[in-house]
């Protein structure tokens, strides 16, 4: 369950530098910690999609200026809590660059989402996969190990960290081997032993606290990404087209974005609060909503109406992919006392809603953004 007034009593005030600000997760956790009161320090690179929901939130090619304070767009005179929200538009690649940022801002808390996030992307461009979701990841605990400013740290991983056996009714621990297949989830795998290995070598000892998250497959309004699913369906509903499903067999741990975004935000406090609670956390909803792709797309349709469909190939195309993939959320649930708040069907829904709400105008789709927020925090 989320404690929002608990958050908000740590997180005002705070200065939060987050990577990957631009991207779907880091979007809407910008808001979210917008509402929390906090300072919020993005750096990343320009949003990669068009349309993007960066952009629908703060206006059309803010995610490409290259520095700007933030207020999401609302109808009329209507404005968000007023809170500090800057964007800073650079490659975490550029060490020079990012450690001159970090010293300007001088972070309570780090928040490492920037990432290659894309499976079949990571088949196309292997290198920079790895250059950025390894390199990245070091560059930046390289920050937090050069000036101690920043007292709690998390790394968004994935689910696909784990190796991946594919065994029926099996779901992964966090301490079961961590080895990727495909460069994507590798370079996660590689990326999560790197901050072990900064976490034992360096920032313990400096009195920073740091956990991995391990997230399974995260839909929400506004996720416009190439190769995932619910952008797929959101693509065909809004150009009248029926919806093409690769491998509508595939199980996977579906799960709306606030059930991660809130875990991340509990995790990074509490571990703050508390430095034995450090670790690596898996996030994943429980057995009933993991769901194959066909069944989410069942859930997709029915919830957006107006008669879409979907449709799938004979013969899949593409690389390998796995076919099945569950998390064991036993953890977290013990630790924080977390547990999932909106269900498969709620989630699909919330897609569904917001995706109609952005097709009237990009004010209405933040309107129901801040909707949906205090729904699932209530």
């Amino acid at each position: 369950m989320v404690n929002f007034e608990e958050l908000k009593a740590f997180y005002s005030g705070k200065k939060v530098l987050m990577t990957g600000h631009t991207g779907f997760k880091g979007s809407w956790l910008t808001v979210i910690l917008s509402l929390l009161g906090a300072k919020v320090y993005g750096y990343a690179l320009k949003a990669n999609t068009d349309p993007c929901l960066f952009d629908i939130l703060y206006g059309s090619g803010m995610s490409s200026r290259s520095e700007t304070e933030l207020h999401v767009r609302l109808p009329g005179s209507a404005r968000m809590p007023e809170s500090m929200t800057e964007s800073h538009i650079a490659d975490i690649r550029d060490m020079d660059e990012l450690e001159s940022y970090y010293n300007r801002v001088e972070p309570d808390i780090v928040l490492h989402l920037a990432a290659q996030p894309l499976v079949r992307e990571s088949y196309r461009i292997p290198r920079e996969t790895y250059e950025i979701n390894v390199m990245g990841t070091v560059n930046v605990l390289e920050c937090v190990r050069r000036h101690p400013c920043c007292g709690s740290f998390l790394n968004v991983t994935t689910d696909k960290v784990y190796l991946n056996e594919e065994r029926p009714d099996y779901k992964y621990r966090e301490d079961d081997k961590l080895d990727g297949y495909d460069p994507y989830a590798n370079s996660k795998s590689c990326s999560e032993l790197v901050t072990h290995s900064y976490a034992d070598a360096f920032l313990k000892a400096a009195g920073v606290a740091v956990s991995t998250a391990r997230a399974g497959n995260v839909i929400g309004g506004g996720d416009f990404s190439q190769d995932r699913i619910i952008p797929d369906c959101v693509r065909a509903a809004v150009s009248h087209r029926r919806i093409v499903v690769r491998n509508p067999h595939s199980i996977r741990p579906y799960q709306h974005v606030f059930e991660p975004l809130f875990v991340y935000l509990t995790i990074a406090m509490r571990q703050a609060q508390d430095p034995s609670l450090a670790g690596w956390y898996n996030v994943g909803p429980d057995d009933a909503d993991c769901v194959t792709t066909g069944q989410l797309c069942d859930l997709f349709t029915a919830a957006y109406g107006e008669g879409i469909g979907w449709e799938s190939p004979e013969i899949p195309s593409g690389p390998h992919e796995a076919g099945l993939l569950k998390l064991d959320n036993h953890k977290i649930r013990t630790v924080f006392g977390w547990e999932p708040v909106w269900n498969i069907d709620r989630a699909v829904g919330a897609v569904a809603d917001w995706t109609k709400a952005w097709v009237r105008s990009n004010e209405a789709a933040n309107e129901e953004m801040l909707r949906q927020i205090r729904e699932y925090t209530q």
